[in-house]
């Protein structure tokens, strides 16, 4: 039995056992050092026999296939040279000296915290995943890395960490998956103080779980698919399933507000947690009852939630948990235009019907997925040139206009079927029209592997990256035909005449939705073509915010965003953070330096992307 909250709970078996991450300590055995996802996991192109192929056998889509759709894709919208093929530099073998503080280390070894000093493992949590960092490690440009790795396995090894660092002044940087793509997770390049990055994966303990109120107790290093698959074991789900699922750690979750493809069932990261432990300078910071809802002053929960590492250490975290649905079943919409999907959309929010996924492509997503079809035989080609002539013929749609929809529905099976029925008949009323499930399936198991086609695209001299936004429904339409415009109008003063935009709407609320936009272009004629993107996306994001969108949905403010910080919460927003920066970490241990851009000290916050800036880098190129 334990007590939490003043309540006696009874010990699962599996309860505070290390378990075997699917995520290795030694992360480079696995994982990619400079790109996303698995090692043995990639597109590669074959240009003699005109293949690509996925690697690995991870995901449904891997192996060897002919995709004759592709090659025509790309050098008809991006001129790919697909002959021509970059490469990025081997592992380093030698790396910048560490930054020394014996009088920390030794208060690590002391109370028995593993850490190393190894150059491969200091680069590899060197950063996220933002395209500037990806580029920067493939050209050779990463100019600064954590000087220490730090591995406590509790809460309590936590502790005597941030209280060395702060008596010593070390820079604490926490990590967990180093999913992140705002740059929050970078090292500050001219920080002059050793960093001690304390990675959190190795406390991926369930300490508890209470099955009769549905809550359950993790340590904050548990990745998010280990943290599922321990979950499933015993019959539950938490239900938090970001794209970066396999991946992420629950303490990044907390740190940066995230939100998951399944949110309409099991919420958002906010309304899934009931309790967090937070190690400050200061002490520990959580509420002493885990309890439904607390009226008590503000929530400190809040004050924790999308802190991005700059106030502290999330060690521990206190779920809602879900019985396993009975039945899952995908399903997919057609729609005319993207429009008319958003209106469907916005319906099916108007009456909470939103089933737990649904997300709507537009038509250059949509032509694009179209790329990755791969050849079949007869009864394949029979079949799509059948579907085409439905959607052109009978129900008098335009291909280059269509927008798609995919839907996941959980349940039992009579409320899976009648909850189904219900979307069909709104989305009738907008035009649209049922596409199947298997269409529906192939558009969320893309999800996963979509991160995988920008380390392709490098490779053929194409920068591409995701930016997202949330928006009131009135404003959603305009706001995604504002920022494609924008892009294109950018994209002209650059001479950019081969590039990609797009976008889909991934996630619907009561009030609005979440939109993402995906831009890529060829880089083949500038020497920085990270900065001319980073540019362009500048004034995108300017764009969005003059349209009503939001800075950020779940990904963070990090440093990309942090120029957009100020205006978002008001003056007296950030003189707010910055008294809470100031009593919770007086001297700046936890300078990751994300939201402002007075405390930065890196590439991200020295770069200008206003009018008169981009007008100069034009003229130089």
């Amino acid at each position: 039995m334990t007590n939490h909250g003043k309540r006696s709970v009874k010990i699962d078996p599996k309860a505070g056992k290390k378990i075997v991450s699917a995520i290795p300590k030694q992360r480079q055995q696995l994982l990619k050092w400079n790109g996303w996802g698995y090692r043995d996991s990639r597109f590669e192109y074959e240009y003699e026999s005109d293949i690509l192929l996925f690697t690995g056998n991870r995901y449904p889509i891997s192996g060897s296939i002919s995709l004759p759709y592709f090659k025509e894709y790309v050098v008809k919208i991006l001129n790919v040279d697909l002959s021509r093929k970059n490469l990025s530099i081997p592992l380093p073998t030698t790396f910048p000296e560490p930054v020394p503080c014996e009088e920390f280390l030794e208060k690590l070894r002391q109370h028995g915290i593993d850490f190393n000093q190894n150059g491969e493992d200091r680069l590899i949590r060197s950063h996220g995943q933002a395209l500037h960092d990806i580029h920067a490690l493939r050209t050779g440009q990463i100019k600064r890395i954590p000087d220490t790795v730090v591995f406590p396995v509790n809460h309590d090894q936590v502790v005597q960490v941030v209280r060395a660092a702060a008596e010593h002044n070390v820079v604490v940087i926490p990590y967990g998956g180093g999913t992140s793509v705002s740059g929050s997770a970078s090292c500050p390049e001219k920080e002059q103080r050793s960093i001690a990055l304390l990675d959190t994966t190795q406390m991926n303990r369930m300490l508890w779980i209470d099955r009769e109120n549905l809550v359950a107790c993790f340590e904050a290093g548990i990745i998010g698919q280990d943290l599922e698959r321990e979950m499933r074991e015993l019959g539950y789900t938490v239900g938090h399933e970001p794209d970066s699922f396999e991946f992420s750690s629950l303490g990044g979750w907390v740190a940066t507000r995230a939100s998951g493809m399944k949110k309409n069932t099991y919420g958002n990261i906010e309304d899934i947690v009931t309790k967090v432990k937070m190690v400050t300078t200061k002490g520990v910071l959580e509420k002493s009852v885990a309890v439904p809802r607390l009226s008590c002053g503000p929530d400190f929960n809040h004050i924790i939630l999308g802190s991005e590492g700059t106030l502290g250490v999330v060690t521990e975290v206190v779920l809602k948990i879900r019985p396993l649905p009975e039945m899952k079943k995908y399903g997919s919409l057609v729609f005319p235009n993207f429009e008319s999907g958003i209106r469907c959309l916005r319906e099916v929010a108007k009456h909470r019907l939103q089933p737990t996924s649904i997300r709507l492509i537009d038509n250059e997503q949509f032509a694009f997925g179209q790329a990755l079809k791969p050849a079949g035989g007869i009864f394949s080609s029979l079949a799509s040139a059948l579907q085409k002539a439905y959607i052109t013929r009978v129900k008098g749609m335009d291909m280059d206009q269509i927008a798609i929809a995919t839907l996941v529905f959980e349940g039992t099976a009579k409320d899976v079927k009648l909850h189904e029925q219900k979307i069909i008949a709104i989305a009738a009323k907008h035009g649209g029209f049922s596409a199947g499930s298997a269409n529906g399936e192939k558009g969320y198991i893309l999800t996963f592997v979509i991160a995988y086609i920008r380390d392709l695209a490098l490779e053929f001299s194409v920068v591409a990256e995701s930016f997202e936004t949330s928006v009131a429904w009135d404003r959603c339409e305009t706001l995604c035909t504002n920022v494609k415009n924008r892009i294109t109008k950018e994209c002209t003063k650059f001479n950019i005449s081969h590039y990609f935009a797009s976008c889909r709407v991934t996630q619907s609320y009561d009030a609005g939705a979440a939109v993402y936009f995906y831009f890529g272009f060829n880089h083949s004629n500038f020497s920085d073509p990270v900065h001319v993107y980073e540019t362009i996306e500048s004034h995108a994001r300017d764009e969005i915010l003059a349209s009503g969108g939001s800075v950020s949905h779940h990904h963070g403010v990090g440093k990309i965003r942090a120029r957009w910080y100020p205006q978002t919460v008001s003056e007296v927003g950030v003189n707010l953070y910055r008294a809470t920066k100031n009593e919770l970490d007086p001297k700046n241990i936890f300078a990751v330096g994300n939201f402002l851009p007075e405390l930065q000290t890196d590439l991200y916050g020295d770069t200008d992307y206003s009018q008169k800036s981009t007008d100069n880098l034009i003229s130089k190129l």
